[in-house]
């Protein structure tokens, strides 16, 4: 079983700017509900937890270890980086604002859908390949997580309701 998890919310979510493949810094409510989303997860028995490589999704995976721990997990899973989990590149876009009131045309080095569907597919292939059977939580970001889904689904973006921060989501692989 594979579990999404979005990272806690970070201060660039909090002022709307698009952070792409930046590393984002979690506010103090970012690492409670890291601490919340470990909670709820504490009693399955994860393989692994992989991770994207940006701070705000290893901070928030280093916020769920401690927490499991504190609670008295005594096998706490392997913790992977990877840049396959990244957010979507938005290139001469990143660190624009982007709300109601501020909407952007997309600049073309942005990272195509296509690209980022593609990205999704290796990752998910990936994880029913090395994982087969296995419980993998991965710590990634809002609109990657998205992304992911809508591939698993074959469905289209907005078929898809955005994730929260810290909030989790299971694909069962085993039918892969």
């Amino acid at each position: 079983m594979l579990y999404l998890l979005r990272h806690g919310e970070t201060e660039e979510n909090v002022r709307h700017i698009l952070q792409g493949q930046t590393h984002g810094t979690l506010t103090a409510l970012g690492r409670q509900q890291a601490a919340e989303a470990a909670r709820e997860l504490m009693d399955v028995p994860f393989d692994v937890m992989l991770c994207s490589d940006l701070k705000r999704c290893v901070d928030t995976a280093n916020i769920i270890r401690d927490t499991w721990a504190t609670l008295g997990r005594t096998i706490l899973p392997t913790l992977s980086l990877t840049p396959l989990l990244r957010e979507r590149d938005w290139g001469s876009a990143t660190g624009m604002v982007v709300d109601k009131d501020h909407r952007i045309t997309i600049p073309p080095d942005v990272e195509s859908i296509k690209a980022v569907k593609e990205r999704a597919r290796i990752f998910l292939d990936f994880v029913a390949r090395t994982y087969a059977g296995k419980n993998v939580l991965a710590v990634s970001h809002g609109f990657f997580c998205r992304i992911i889904q809508t591939v698993y689904h074959n469905v289209e973006i907005p078929d898809i309701q955005p994730m929260k921060n810290s909030e989790v989501r299971m694909l069962d692989l085993s039918d892969s």
